[in-house]
């Protein structure tokens, strides 16, 4: 026998499956608790579980009062880049994701994004990336300072391919492998040098030349995992 978490779980995937396949469309009201309690002969303290789960995930929300209950949310892409980056985070500390592998990853995937934004970026993409580099450039900006804003700089180049779907397929690449790539190449770093091809990036970016933000970010891309090899060999050597 199946003990409550078990359940729960099973009737939770079981709302959801009905969300994602349309049966239960946005704003649809879910059956109440004793209904749903009925529906998997469940207790109702098991249905309480399983639609916290749903809550939890932003897939439904509850109202109060007499034409309350639990209804089907629309789940925007804002609302799921919080839980993309935390699994991307979570994913690659706990199955050792070499640096070379992640570098490779987030710069093929960045670079994708290049012949989008070159085309459709706007003035407040190019404003926050300007804004980015003149903080960056800051002689007394602190390393968690200086990483926090080349992760905005670099989520404002994806933004700018204007398309939300690679922007949440991106948040991966962008804010949880960039941050732990930061975290190993900042004793190594040249911040004028990144501030440098930052520079260069936005610059092509307001010619609007797709082939020449692509190769700067091939040079970001061979920077940064130099930067690793460097800092490899010297825990080598210090060991």
């Amino acid at each position: 026998m199946k003990n409550a978490p078990d359940l729960s779980a099973q009737i939770a995937k079981s709302i959801r499956d009905a969300i994602v396949s349309g049966d239960l469309p946005v704003d649809e009201r879910l059956p109440s608790e004793a209904e749903l309690s009925d529906q998997f002969d469940v207790s109702r303290s098991t249905v309480r579980e399983a639609l916290k789960r749903l809550a939890a995930q932003s897939l439904i929300r509850t109202q109060r009062g007499a034409t309350g209950g639990a209804f089907v949310n629309r789940l925007t892409f804002e609302d799921a880049y919080g839980q993309q980056i935390t699994t991307s985070a979570l994913l690659l500390s706990m199955n050792a994701v070499d640096f070379d592998t992640a570098c490779e990853a987030r710069f093929a995937l960045e670079r994708a994004c290049a012949p989008l934004s070159a085309t459709r970026r706007t003035a407040d993409h190019l404003a926050t990336m300007r804004a980015e580099i003149t903080r960056q450039a800051q002689p007394g900006l602190s390393d968690e300072s200086f990483c926090a804003s080349d992760v905005a700089f670099h989520r404002a180049l994806v933004d700018g391919a204007g398309n939300p779907v690679l922007s949440y397929q991106l948040a991966g690449a962008v804010e949880a492998i960039e941050p732990l790539m930061n975290m190993i190449t900042f004793t190594a770093r040249s911040r004028t040098h990144i501030v440098g091809l930052h520079t260069a990036i936005a610059d092509a970016l307001e010619q609007q030349d797709a082939g020449k933000v692509d190769a700067i970010l091939a040079d970001l891309a061979t920077y940064t995992a130099k930067l690793g090899q460097t800092v490899a060999d010297a825990k080598k050597t210090h060991a």
